[in-house]
């Protein structure tokens, strides 16, 4: 397969319905709308609904019902991106090349921009008018898997973590990986269970996708930490070099950047063995866990 005809086509998609299910900017009340639209369309390449539709494909379901899901997916990642960005996290100007939302809005709108992504996610996926065709105790298992995996279980413990852990310099392998796993591999293996739960996986299909999900996740962390060193602020879509700026707490950081390149390759391939039980249904799926560590930006 083509994956970057997939990308662009599944990307598309996604922002069609993201455009079709967010508050218009007409609407009141109109900053709060605004900012939220400015941030979700700043050109996320959209790997999570990706991920959620692929794994929807791969055992088999329909995966125009796993779009509403995967829109939702988006809207949490953004709303992280926008706290992420804040003063009083990691402070930062630019966000995939373009001035962070609080830059433009202030930090009160960027906050309650944030809140109101992270509500109108959990709005989308309980709507009767775009689930009403999934089963309830599924679509309600999809929920929960979200839920868990972007609260204080899973993307929020491993942003505590990484804030308190900064400028450590004792920070051992196992903390990073509590970080890694949770900040970021918390909603990749989210977005991958949800679309297979959508697709009515269940036994070793939802096993083999779980596991994907975890090596994906961490291999996409890792990735991260090496474009952050590797890549420039124009590749990467922000300051390069911030991490080791800050004192984060990184693969390369405890274990060098030849070991973390090694690691990186190892979930890769972690995460390709997960899905031998399927066949061509899931080359999306194997494709993005290549991409995810040969990727420049």
């Amino acid at each position: 397969m083509d994956l970057k005809i997939y990308l662009k086509e599944q990307c598309a998609r996604i922002d069609a319905a993201l455009d079709h299910f967010l508050p218009k900017e007409t609407e009141l009340p109109h900053s709060v709308h605004q900012a939220m639209r400015y941030s979700i369309f700043a050109g996320g390449k959209r790997v999570r609904p990706i991920l959620m539709l692929a794994a929807c494909q791969a055992v088999g379901g329909d995966t125009e019902r796993a779009v509403p899901a995967a829109c939702a997916m988006e809207m949490i990642h953004t709303y992280s991106l926008i706290h992420d960005d804040l003063p009083a996290m990691d402070d930062d100007d630019f966000r995939r090349g373009n001035p962070t939302n609080h830059k433009v809005f202030g930090e009160a709108i960027a906050i309650l921009a944030g809140d109101a992504l992270l509500t109108e996610a959990f709005k989308l996926t309980s709507d009767p008018r775009f689930t009403g065709d999934s089963e309830p105790s599924g679509l309600l298992a999809v929920i929960h898997e979200i839920a868990t995996c972007a609260g204080s279980y899973g993307m929020v413990g491993g942003q505590v973590i990484d804030m308190e852990s900064e400028g450590c310099k004792d920070i051992d392998l196992a903390t990073v990986q509590y970080i890694h796993t949770h900040k970021t591999g918390a909603l990749i293996k989210a977005s991958v269970v949800a679309g297979a739960l959508l697709g009515g996986a269940a036994g070793q299909q939802l096993a083999a996708i779980t596991r994907y999900g975890e090596a994906a996740g961490l291999a996409f962390q890792i990735a991260d930490d090496i474009l952050d060193i590797e890549g420039t602020t124009e590749e990467i879509g922000k300051d390069a070099g911030s991490d080791e700026a800050r004192g984060k707490a990184t693969y390369p950081a405890v274990m060098g950047l030849a070991a973390a390149k090694e690691e990186a390759q190892s979930m890769m391939d972690e995460a390709l063995n997960a899905l031998k039980i399927f066949g061509a249904e899931a080359d999306p799926l194997r494709e993005i866990a290549r991409y995810i560590v040969q990727r420049k930006n």
